[in-house]
Parts: C-alpha cells; structure tokens; sequence
C-alpha cells in the first residue's frame, strides 16, 4: 500500500508539472520570455517562484536529517538560508534588476567590461549549477529507494527528464508558473503531516515531552556515530562560524536565485519580492525543525544507520503507521519530489542562459540546445557518485558561492574602485582554496583539526577571496594612475554603472 501510494504521488505531481509547464508554452514566445519572463513577474508569484526553487532537497529533507543527527547544530540551517535573503534584500536585489542583465556573467561584463570577467563567471556558475544539482537527483534516489521497489537510479533520471521538458516548454515564464505551484504544494506537504503527528501524539502530552528532551540526546563527549552533512557530532567554535558566513554570503551567489530579480518589473519591486520571501522561508522552515525534533525521539536508528534524510519520508509511517501513516508518508514524498523538480528546473533555467549566452548567441534555439547540455551532465554525475547527507552537500555549495561569485556581486555593487583582474583573482582564489579544501576534505585521509577546517573553509576562503580582490584592484588602479588617459576612462565607466545600480529607474533614465 506505502509503495503504491508514493508512486500515486509522484505521479500526480509530475503531471501538474508538466500541465501547468505547458500552460506557459503558449505564453512564450519572445527571447525575453525565455531568458526573463519578459520582466513582468509581480512580487508576491515572483515570491512563491523563489521560495519554490530554494527550498531544495536540503531544505525539505536534510534540515530534519540533520536535528536528528546533530541536535542544536542542525538549527544553523534553516536560519542561515532564511537569514541570506535579508543580505538579498539589503544588498543586492534592487540594483542587480537595475543592471539590465540577463545573468550573472552579463552583469559581469556590464559592471567590468572586457571578456575575462564574463567567462571566469560563466564557469563558475556552470560549476556552482551543477554542484546544486547533484544533491537534488540524490535527493530523489533516496525517495524512490526508501519508498518503493524501484532501484534508486529511476528517481535522478525521472526528475532530469520530467525538468528537461518543462524547461524547453517555455523557459523562464513556464517555470515561473510551476516553481510558484510547488512552493505551496512543498508547504502543504509538510504542514499537514507536522500538525496530524502533533495532534497524533497530544501537543501538551507524550511529543512534547519527549521532543523537549529530543536535543539532548547526544553522548556526553559530543560525538555522534553515523554519518552527517556536519560530520558527525557538535559543531565547533570556527565551524559553526564558517557555517554561518557560508549561508549568509553563499545566498548572494546562488545563480537560480539571482536570475529571479531579472524577471522583476523594477527595482522596488525586487525589494518587496525578497521581503515576501523571508516570510515564504520563514514560515516553511517551522515544519521540518518540528519533524527533525520527533525523529530524534520517534526514529533514533537512523543517526546511526547514515539514513537521516530519510526521517521526513519515514516519520509518519513510524508513528501513525496504518492507512493514515500511508497517505501523510505519500503526500509527503509528493512534496519532496516537488522539491526536487522545482529547484532543478531553476538552476537548469540560469545554467541555460548562461551556455546559450556563451555559445549559442542567446537565441531560443540556443537556449533549448543549453538546456539539454545543462541536463545530461549533472545526471552523469549524479548516476556515478554516491549520496552524501543533503544539507551537507548544499552546505558546500554555499560556502563555494561565498568564496567566488559572492565578492563579485557585493564589490560589484558598492565599491566603485572593484577592477576586471581584481574580480578574476579574487573569483579563481575563492575557486581553488575553497574547492581544494573540500575535495581535500571528502578524498584524503587528514588529521582531525585539519579535517574540520576543510570540511568548513568559509571562514578563511570568504575573507581571503575578498582581500585578493581589493588588493590587486588597489593594485591596477595605482598602475592605471601612471598611464595618461586611462584612469579617467575607467572612472567615468564605473561611475556610469553605479549610477545605474543605485539610482532610480526614472531618475536615471532623465540623467543618461
């Protein structure tokens, strides 16, 4: 019965994709529709299109795996991916829609000038794409491997095939329609089961007693068996605050984000878009720390089998069991796989822009030929590695996005004196110290101090990447001072975009 009713789930879910994907095919005609949504995307669908996309795999399944395994440090998640979209929101989203761009390396290219700058970008929100992708077809493996018969590989192939289609619906605009359906499908899909079990358990009685106590279960040492995004046990001092800048500034590079503010009508409109957000986020992030408290109680074993991700998926079946514990376990695998699908649809959608910019001109035709190359590599990937703990995997992912693409946008945006080699030194040390510290940390055997600080280098990588790049940007500025002529160019350039960042649409647009 469990097994027929996921795959009743998933089967509804995949066919309100595909329909409302299909929808915005007839409503996509032009290049801006597949690129942008034509700017026309209003706060609050804008909104439920973002949340749709960022609450991924690590968000609907790992955050509860992680309380479970982790207890209090497990928390840091949640918060650091709502707290993100309040630097979003004083930061970046009114001056990167004043850009103009249609993706990050175009926002590169109009900032710096030059080609250097604009390639580095586009790799690295290639590589960023594809990393984000990885965990999400993981994500779908365990579904399908921990609530069906099917053999794992079923779930990452379905979710890249049943993307790849709605994508080449209709770009942007389509995907907006089904992002926007999924956030409140991922909502509801956790709500209900949270407040049944509540109910289920007595909220005065049994669940609060035991999820009180739940936090505290870890070994007096602070070591916990088992395998987690955090490594097993507590969180030191340097890795919690790595973590922290990890999530804090990584937010600011995630490219599937980002490209949302493109499809905002103006400036203001960015800003109340990221507003909504924070209550979008805030209000999902309740329900899976509410089920990562009942796991640590309802389901123990699973710290210690490495199947944490597991706990939202097996929770209601645990503790209802029966008919009623089959439909709430289905409609939370409908969620889950909503998940998936809207999350890789967004980096697909950003991955395609950027390639059909690249290399295919940025036609439509380029476009959906991006598509199919930004699909098949990650599903590659995805079919030849091994899971590891969701959270942790997008965890880094964000710290990369802090350490590389993060500087370019903050510089970027405020700092006036930010040059094309700066932001290329301080993009490709971010890259290599930061990457290196974590492939390190995942294919070496290192001492555990050693082991800790590669398994969480947001603390030193963000820092250094952004003093790489001012340094040498003081640096060529001084050497441009020596050359007759040239300062004055690159002055009145920058001066010309930050006006465009930060001034007005209407007042800009009467001054240049």
């Amino acid at each position: 019965m469990q097994s027929s009713a996921a795959l009743a789930a998933i089967a509804v879910v995949t066919a309100a994709t595909v329909l409302i994907a299909f929808n915005g095919l007839r409503l996509s005609r032009t290049t801006s529709d597949f690129y942008v949504a034509s700017r026309t995307v209003k706060p609050w669908w804008n909104a439920s299109a973002i949340g749709g996309e960022y609450l991924s795999a690590a968000s609907f399944l790992g955050v509860a795996g992680l309380i479970v395994v982790s207890g209090q440090d497990g928390l840091w998640f949640p918060i650091g991916y709502t707290a993100g979209y309040l630097m979003l929101l004083l930061f970046v989203a009114a001056p990167l829609r004043r850009s103009g761009a249609y993706t990050l390396p175009d926002f590169a290219q109009i900032r710096l000038g030059g080609r250097m700058p604009r390639l580095v970008t586009s790799g690295l929100v290639v590589v960023v794409g594809w990393m984000y992708i990885v965990p999400q077809l993981h994500g779908a493996a365990l579904t399908l491997r921990t609530t069906t018969p099917l053999p794992s590989w079923v779930g990452a192939v379905s979710v890249m095939c049943i993307v790849c289609v709605t994508v080449l619906a209709g770009g942007m605009r389509s995907i907006t329609f089904v992002q926007a359906f999924q956030y409140w499908l991922k909502l509801l899909a956790l709500a209900v089961p949270t407040i049944f079990l509540l109910i289920h358990l007595g909220l005065m009685g049994e669940s609060a007693t035991a999820g009180g106590a739940a936090f505290d279960a870890l070994p007096a040492d602070g070591s916990e068996p088992g395998s987690s995004a955090l490594s097993g046990g507590q969180l030191s001092l340097f890795q919690t605050i790595s973590l922290i800048v990890a999530l804090l500034f990584g937010t600011l590079g995630l490219p599937h984000v980002l490209v949302r503010f493109y499809t905002n009508p103006d400036g203001p409109s960015a800003r109340r878009t990221t507003a909504i957000v924070l209550g979008l986020l805030s209000l999902f992030y309740v329900f899976p720390t509410i089920l990562g408290v009942l796991g640590r109680t309802y389901l123990p074993d699973l710290a210690s089998g490495g199947n944490a991700d597991a706990t939202v998926l097996l929770l209601p079946g645990a503790v209802v069991g029966g008919l009623a514990g089959d439909l709430l376990s289905a409609l939370v695998i409908g969620g889950a796989f909503a998940a998936f699908l809207s999350t890789t649809s967004g980096l697909v959608v950003s991955l395609a822009g950027v390639i059909s910019q690249d290399l295919f001109k940025g036609t439509v035709r380029g476009f959906r030929i991006a598509t199919l190359l930004a699909c098949l590599v990650p599903l590659l990937l995805a079919l030849a590695t091994r899971s590891f703990a969701l959270a942790g995997a997008i965890g880094s992912v964000f710290a990369f996005t802090a350490s590389t693409i993060c500087p370019l946008l903050l510089l970027g945006i405020w700092w006036r004196g930010l040059t094309a080699r700066g932001a290329v030194a301080g993009m490709l040390t971010g890259a290599l110290t930061c990457g290196g510290a974590l492939l390190a940390a995942s294919t070496l055997q290192l001492p555990d101090v050693v082991a800790r600080v590669c398994e969480h280098p947001a603390a030193l990588t963000v820092p250094l990447a952004f003093t790489v790049t001012v340094a040498v940007s003081r640096w060529e500025r001084a050497c441009e001072r020596s050359e007759s002529g040239k300062a004055g160019t690159q002055a009145r350039r920058a001066r010309k975009v930050m006006a465009q960042l930060h001034v007005p649409e209407e007042l800009y647009e009467r001054r240049y």
